[in-house]
């Protein structure tokens, strides 16, 4: 039929492309089984607060707990910049107890002001971590009826 319904045939060598470049990528994909599941929106609601407290993915989360693991909670958002204090503070009592073993020396006002600041800082992380936080939204008053 010629005319302006007339279907165009793709070339051969294009639908060759496709099948192998289908087959390449499903090679290529480490996990090669599809698991679905069914939940309820509970279930579902569940899985992604867990998902997004541990800043895996939902698939990520599930195959953690497959490989035996719990996922835990990300850190607050202090965790990594006091961390980086905590490394800084060992990396400055290191070179102090390097120098006292060299020299036979300890300058014992600067130990014990690098000391300090590392009780500090520790003080400072078991606060953000273990502290329970404030709730930020207002808490309606228990009213009972008399």
């Amino acid at each position: 039929m010629n005319g302006i319904f007339q279907r165009r045939q793709k070339p051969f060598s294009i639908f060759i492309k496709t099948i192998f470049l289908k087959k390449e990528a499903k090679a290529m994909r480490k996990r090669g089984i599809r698991i679905q599941v069914w939940v309820n929106n509970e279930e579902d609601a569940r899985l992604q607060a867990n998902a997004k407290k541990s800043g895996l993915s939902r698939e990520g989360y599930l195959r953690s707990l497959i490989n035996g693991y719990i996922p835990k909670a990300l850190p607050p958002p202090d965790y990594y910049a006091m961390m980086r204090e905590l490394h800084a503070i060992g990396n400055n009592l290191n070179q102090l107890a390097a120098k006292a073993h060299a020299t036979g020396h300890l300058d014992r006002a600067a130990f014990q002001q690098e000391a300090d600041q590392l009780r500090r800082a520790v003080q400072q992380i078991q606060q953000a971590v273990t502290a329970p936080e404030r709730r930020t939204e207002q808490a309606t008053p228990n009213v009972h009826p008399p």
